[in-house]
């Protein structure tokens, strides 16, 4: 099957979603999985049959990298 980015989330293969222990009680949270091709996909959980983006493992590893840096607390603080 092929991947690619805004499929459905619930037409990935057997992938196991996964949420930060940080998410809220209402389960607003961005879920992530990794495919059997070594990439990630991302999904909200609101809408958990929508879209999936998927990514490098290099640009996840980006982005937690910045997160963890603080360079996106402005759009949250």
């Amino acid at each position: 099957m092929e991947v690619r980015n805004g499929m459905p989330a619930t037409a990935l293969p057997g992938v196991m979603w996964q949420k930060s222990s940080y998410s809220n009680s209402q389960g607003n949270c961005v879920e992530m999985a990794r495919l059997a091709n070594g990439e990630v996909a991302v999904r909200n959980s609101r809408f958990p049959e929508g879209p999936a983006l998927v990514y490098t493992k290099a640009e996840v590893d980006a982005l937690i990298q910045g997160m963890k840096s603080g360079e996106f607390d402005d759009l949250v603080y």
